[in-house]
C-alpha cells in the first residue's frame, strides 16, 4: 500500500545545489546535513513544515547557489542520491 503524506507537517527533504558548501553551514541551514561531491552540495534533513522549506530555499537563493532539485524523501533516504 502506498504511504499517504501529510503536506502540512514535518517531512524530510533533499535539496541539491550547484556549488560547494562546507559542514560549517549546518547551523545556518537549521542543523541539516550538508555534503558536497563533484561540485554539487546536498542539504538533507527534517523540515518542520512548508513555511520552513520556503525559508531554506530563500537561504539558498541568498547565497546565489543555483538550485538543482528539491525532493521529499523518506527519512532513511536522506543521504542517498
Amino acid at each position: 500500500m502506498k504511504k499517504q503524506y501529510l503536506w502540512h507537517g514535518p517531512a524530510h527533504y533533499q535539496i541539491k545545489v550547484k556549488g560547494r558548501l562546507g559542514s560549517q553551514w549546518c547551523d545556518w541551514f537549521e542543523g541539516m546535513t550538508i555534503t558536497s561531491e563533484e561540485g554539487v552540495t546536498t542539504i538533507t534533513g527534517k523540515v518542520a513544515d512548508q513555511a520552513a522549506l520556503h525559508g531554506l530555499l530563500i537561504r539558498v537563493r541568498d547565497l546565489g547557489l543555483p538550485l538543482i532539485s528539491v525532493k521529499r524523501v523518506e527519512p532513511d533516504q536522506d543521504n542517498k542520491k
